[in-house]
């Protein structure tokens, strides 16, 4: 749990650091929920803790995660929504190279609980610069519209 609805993204990025999943985990309620950046929905504390937990000691081993423009909407007293744009480097890609720095904007949904404020659900989205949307034509592609 965080103090206060904008620490989140500083936390989760510490929690990323630790390289431990469960820590990440810790900052989520026992039903919450987290989409990642390719649709993998988990659906409790537990799974979110075990995918986060396997990726953190593997191919995210070597990555830092770095908190950039964050902006929180209170939705009442006690819920609010944090987005984060994020910059990770260091993935390592299948080959065991670098796969390259990416950019993503997580959206958490949080709750005020006794000692401070947990997610409820979290939301993953890559930025794909010069992009407006995907295509599905043989391969999963970014495209911009814009052009033609």
């Amino acid at each position: 749990m965080v103090a206060a609805p904008e620490d989140f993204p500083t936390a989760f990025a510490a929690a990323w650091h630790s390289r431990d999943g469960h820590q990440i985990g810790a900052l989520f309620a026992e039903d919450a929920d987290f989409v990642n950046v390719t649709g993998l929905w988990w659906r409790d504390r537990a799974a979110i803790a075990k995918a986060h937990d396997y990726a953190l000691k593997s191919f995210f081993a070597e990555t830092v995660l770095t908190p950039g423009v964050t902006t929180t909407r209170l939705l009442g007293p006690d819920h609010a929504v944090v987005q984060c744009r994020f910059r990770l480097t260091g993935q390592m890609a299948p080959a065991g190279t670098n796969a390259g720095d990416r950019q993503t904007i997580l959206s958490f949904v949080l709750r005020r609980m006794a000692g401070g404020w947990q997610a409820v659900s979290a939301q993953n989205t890559d930025v794909v610069p010069g992009a407006e949307t995907h295509l599905n034509s043989g391969g999963f592609r970014a495209v911009d519209y814009r052009g033609t």
